[in-house]
């Protein structure tokens, strides 16, 4: 087996260098890309999209097919995630452990066992607990509503400055995964659940491929956003540039569930029970 690994690997690598020889050299001013596409992207970005920044028109826009392909395959990311690491049974007795808010003391209840009296007073905590700590918890409370306003300017914001709907995702993906590290993961999960998280995966794709179905509609080509012009009352070029904004704002949902479902499985073991 190792052997015919290692002759697929060889003979695949030899076919991909072999490949790779009558690419142009690196960096080459006059190879296709710096000769034809560059300077047209360069140029006509104004005028054919109304988008000042050349690196979003390109990817949501003039490359759009390979942008939409690269959200599915995040999406598809996700989904392995879940196949691969959650859990559903445990195969060990399950305990559950509270905390004495006024005193600190914890406790641990086997399965089947009652929660102590006077409950109000008693926190569920996991087992690899971190004690409560009022300045990690307030500075999450003032940091994360900014963190989330900032991801949401960088994926509206994308059109004039770097930014759009990859990095604001990462962005509002990271102030849920802060949200659960300074509070904990079973909180985090009440506040977006897996099926949440999963929907919004979904639903990023789907934004973005049901806006090329909405061309497709108005008897235009896959993504060309200009035949939305009718539907927004305007020109199409500005119909081109809104049309780059919704799937830039399908993209970032995508984004920000994957990266928050990889969290919750990777930092609970695919359990959703315990974690950091």
């Amino acid at each position: 087996m190792k052997i015919t690994g290692l002759i697929l690997l060889f003979s695949l690598g030899g076919l991909l260098f072999y490949g790779a020889i009558d690419f142009p050299s690196w960096g080459d001013p006059n190879s296709p890309a710096s000769s034809h596409l560059s300077p047209y992207y360069i140029e006509h970005t104004m005028e054919d999209t109304s988008v000042p920044n050349v690196v979003t028109s390109i990817l949501a826009d003039y490359r759009g097919y390979d942008t939409m392909f690269e959200t599915i395959v995040i999406f598809t990311a996700g989904i392995a995630c879940i196949f691969l690491l959650r859990t559903f049974k445990s195969s060990i007795p399950e305990s559950r452990m509270y905390r004495h808010i006024p005193t600190g003391i914890t406790l641990r209840i086997e399965k089947g066992g009652k929660v102590p009296d006077h409950s109000d007073h008693f926190e569920r905590i996991d087992s690899v607990w971190i004690p409560y700590d009022l300045v990690i918890r307030t500075t999450c409370r003032m940091v994360i509503p900014f963190i989330q306003v900032f991801a949401f300017y960088v994926i509206a914001h994308g059109h004039y400055s770097p930014g759009g709907g990859f990095q604001g995702g990462v962005i509002l993906g990271a102030s849920f995964v802060l949200f659960a590290l300074g509070f904990n993961l079973r909180l985090a999960i009440r506040q977006m659940s897996e099926k949440i998280t999963v929907f919004m995966c979904a639903l990023g794709v789907f934004i973005y491929a049901g806006t090329g179905i909405l061309c497709m509609v108005f008897k235009s080509n896959f993504l060309d956003y200009s035949a939305l012009a009718s539907l927004f009352a305007t020109d199409p070029i500005t119909a081109r540039s809104y049309g780059i904004l919704i799937v830039e704002i399908g993209v970032g949902i995508a984004v920000m569930g994957v990266m928050i479902l990889l969290y919750y499985n990777l930092a609970s073991g695919g359990k959703h029970k315990e974690g950091l």
